[in-house]
């Protein structure tokens, strides 16, 4: 567990690393061919369930809006019980320059980017506010996904 305390402001929460077999897996079912990549990557979360960045990986090969709403929703959800775990209390900051972190942002924006593309337009402004709450920095140090 990281949470520390910074003269810069709130206390940051670093979420612990995934196993390294879950994040091998996860890069070998992301460099499967197109036509198998998204089953390759839902056998990881199956094996995973705890796996963040599986989660929004699964999100981003959905099929529909609606799948992909449910992928980055489970990690969201999973994400909150992690931080949680880690000593986060629902304040200070979780930034994407830690790698630890990212599996959890990348859900959190993929909920903010589906549910605006299902009409959940209070939902999305939620996910978007709470990412900037989260890494102030969100949109300037964070990769395209």
């Amino acid at each position: 567990m990281s949470v520390s305390f910074t003269p810069e402001g709130p206390p940051e929460t670093v979420l612990d690393p995934e196993p390294a077999d879950a994040i091998d897996a996860l890069a070998a079912a992301l460099a499967a061919p197109d036509a198998g990549r998204r089953d390759a990557v839902s056998a990881v979360v199956a094996r995973w369930p705890r796996f963040l960045d599986a989660w929004a990986r699964l999100g981003e090969l959905a099929r529909d809006d609606v799948e992909a709403y449910a992928a980055f929703r489970v990690g969201y959800h999973r994400g909150l019980d992690r931080l949680r775990q880690n000593g986060w209390r629902g304040s200070g900051s979780v930034r994407f320059s830690h790698p630890e972190n990212q599996g959890f942002l990348r859900a959190l924006h993929g909920l903010e980017t589906a549910a605006g593309r299902i009409g959940e337009t209070d939902e999305q402004e939620r996910c978007a506010l709470f990412l900037r709450q989260l890494d102030p920095e969100w949109g300037s140090t964070r990769p395209p996904t």
